[in-house]
């Protein structure tokens, strides 16, 4: 008896410490030019802005907007693919983020094509308001030195219907 608590504990443990590392490689539901984050609830554009997914890839250019190109963009996405379309948070973006991966540092499978550069967030810097953060996916981090008027990459999210 005792036997075969310790296996169930040992089974038990393993998958809470394992579970992790497989939610990583299962939590996506891939449908065509959308990503459905199944953990944090989250649908994302497998492509860039300014770029269309055919047939397994992003083709065209992805283009680099300011935030006040970016609310365009947004309004055309609501318009074009509806739902209500936005900037990630930084936290929402940094989970696309994928340490093992070499350059650009995301799944490339899942989210093709994407540029190993800055990313913008909707998020402001707490600390100097008239800069926004970004994830840079060259590295996989984030940093908050970004203003609003300078152009980077954008991929928008939005919350799972």
């Amino acid at each position: 008896m005792q036997a075969k608590r310790t296996i169930f504990l040992l089974f038990c443990f393993l998958n809470i410490v394992t579970f992790p590392l497989l939610a990583d490689k299962s939590s996506y539901l891939v449908r065509d030019h959308l990503v459905v984050d199944l953990r944090n609830g989250l649908e994302w554009m497998r492509c860039s802005v300014g770029q269309i997914y055919e047939e397994g890839i992003c083709t065209g250019e992805a283009v680099k907007l300011s935030h006040a190109e970016i609310a365009q963009a947004i309004k055309i996405a609501n318009t074009e693919l509806g739902g209500f379309w936005r900037l990630p948070s930084k936290a929402e973006l940094k989970l696309l983020v994928c340490e093992s991966c070499s350059p650009p540092k995301i799944e490339k499978t899942i989210f093709p094509q994407t540029m190993s550069e800055p990313y913008w967030t909707g998020d402001q810097n707490w600390i100097s308001p008239k800069n926004y953060w970004s994830v840079n996916f060259m590295t996989g981090h984030s940093y908050a030195r970004f203003f609003p008027e300078q152009q980077l990459a954008v991929r928008l999210v939005r919350e799972r219907r």
